[in-house]
């Protein structure tokens, strides 16, 4: 691979894995606008593995917390206050997307990853329920508001995210929106409840490559692609973070409906 698609192709999922705007989608419609050949098996340990990165580094502090309560709750502990069921919270939302992933992401991946069409109408359907769950959810529950009933159907809401085009972040915030947290409770639950989903995803990545072996000529496509992707990933979670204090999604809705219908009027007048 080139070093400027490597660059490219990060940065894309540095930003669109963390903005709910579906980071696999972008990741199939650029390459296919622009003629690009298959990134192929070492280039997606990349992107996983540029993603953890981030994910790691701006939420440190929490995962350090996550790991003591669990073992501490495991240990007869206790469960006594909101911090200490989130790890188990978190297990118990990650379950329903491994599994989804463990069977469909295969035929998935199948299907839409030659039908840009399927991945535009699915950037503007999904916009439109974010907008919906924007506009009607409450809004009232911060993170010490999780319940176990709560995570489960975000969780569930996450098996979704294995259609490219739906976005992990975006469906996991709406879900959380239409249970009634505010923006910023979603969001980072959203960035919480994907670290087991992205560091499984990039151990057994890591796992393949290590099988297959890294050909002489994709460790700088490699390296290029995990910088970038942790560098846009970092900047990327630590703006939403933000943005959703005192912001409305609404500007992620409209980004998704102009970039899906630009999609299908390409194909339908010049493609």
């Amino acid at each position: 691979m080139h070093p400027l698609h490597s660059a490219v192709l990060g940065a894309l999922q540095g930003l669109t894995e963390v903005l709910p705007i579906s980071s696999s989608g972008h990741l199939i419609l650029i390459p296919w606008l622009l003629h690009w050949p298959e990134s192929g098996l070492t280039f997606d340990v990349a992107l996983h593995l540029g993603t953890l990165l981030a994910l790691s580094l701006y939420f440190w502090r929490d995962i350090i917390e996550l790991a003591f309560n669990f073992f501490r709750g495991i240990s007869g502990g206790g469960f006594h206050t909101s911090s200490d069921r989130l790890p188990f919270y978190i297990i118990a939302g990650t379950i329903p997307a491994a599994i989804a992933g463990k069977t469909l992401e295969g035929p998935i991946e199948e299907l839409f990853r030659s039908n840009p069409a399927l991945i535009a109408t699915f950037l503007i359907v999904f916009g439109l329920v974010l907008a919906l769950s924007d506009t009607i959810g409450a809004k009232r529950w911060k993170m010490d508001g999780l319940t176990l009933r709560a995570a489960l159907i975000i969780g569930l809401a996450q098996c979704l995210a294995l259609v490219p085009g739906v976005s992990r972040s975006g469906i996991t915030i709406t879900a959380a929106l239409f249970l009634g947290f505010n923006r910023e409770a979603a969001a980072r639950f959203s960035f919480l409840l994907s670290l087991p989903i992205v560091a499984g995803a990039g151990i057994l990545k890591v796992g393949h490559l290590i099988s297959q072996g890294i050909p002489a000529g994709d460790v700088q496509p490699l390296v290029i692609g995990i910088a970038t992707s942790a560098l846009f990933g970092y900047a990327s979670i630590a703006f939403l973070l933000r943005f959703v204090q005192s912001h409305t999604l609404y500007p992620f809705v409209w980004y998704r409906l102009v970039a899906g219908s630009g999609v299908l009027a390409y194909l339908a007048f010049f493609h």
